[in-house]
């Protein structure tokens, strides 16, 4: 029971609400997606037409580049989640000179250092997640060349001697789960902002997490580019 004493109860219950909202919105997302396409769906769909056109390619070199782009970006932010967990274990030295000037922002909440260093850890344990989902997302993408790859030539899926439609369904599923895994982690990013007002008051955080939530909907169910994708992708008659 000690673990509950470490914190106010007013904190405990903005814990509470921060992680039932992000994972509560992570699940909204999936459920409402079947309904109303998201971003994710609808990007699917591209997905689904690349590999399409990268059966029909031969060579595939394109596809290949296209492949390491995409992968560029998970990897730019797994290598940011390390650096920012490193400077997050500095500040951990430094606590009372932070806490200090932490007591000189208006309305931030005075707190003791072992409640700022629990704060500290919470948001380093929130890089960790996206570090892990990001580096699984370049792992996933190198899986996608490999399929892409492992492709037969155009000429042998003509002849019917291997299923065209498996081959696009097996690589478009295999690009999906790759760029919903980079969602999730670039959806820690979005929490850890959230994360941050913590430092001034409970109350603070429960508003910051509602604002990324309220802001992570309007592009993912909202948006002017999903707009702009949700059209007609089939070619005029």
């Amino acid at each position: 029971m000690k673990i509950f004493s470490i914190l106010p109860w007013a904190d405990w219950l903005a814990l509470v609400c921060f992680f039932a909202l992000w994972v509560g919105y992570a699940w909204f997302a999936k459920a409402w997606a079947r309904k109303r396409p998201s971003l994710l769906v609808t990007t699917n769909r591209y997905r689904r037409f690349w590999m399409d056109q990268a059966i029909s390619r031969d060579p595939r070199m394109l596809d290949g580049l296209i492949t390491q782009t995409l992968s560029n970006t998970p990897a730019f932010f797994s290598s940011t989640s390390i650096f920012v967990i490193g400077a997050l274990f500095a500040v951990l030295g430094t606590t009372d000179k932070v806490t200090e000037l932490l007591s000189d922002i208006p309305f931030a909440q005075a707190t003791t250092l072992v409640v700022f260093e629990f704060k500290v850890l919470l948001l380093i344990a929130t890089f960790v997640y996206s570090f892990f989902r990001f580096s699984w997302c370049m792992r996933q993408y190198t899986f996608v060349a490999l399929v892409i790859g492992s492709m037969p030539a155009p000429e042998q899926f003509a002849s019917g001697q291997f299923d065209r439609e498996r081959f696009v369904q097996r690589a478009a599923s295999m690009v999906g789960a790759a760029a919903e895994t980079f969602n999730d982690g670039l959806r820690a990013y979005y929490f850890s902002f959230a994360l941050l007002a913590w430092f001034i008051s409970p109350l603070a955080m429960v508003v910051a997490t509602a604002i990324v939530v309220a802001i992570l909907y309007s592009r993912e169910f909202r948006s002017e580019v999903l707009s702009i994708l949700k059209d007609d992708l089939k070619p005029p008659i």
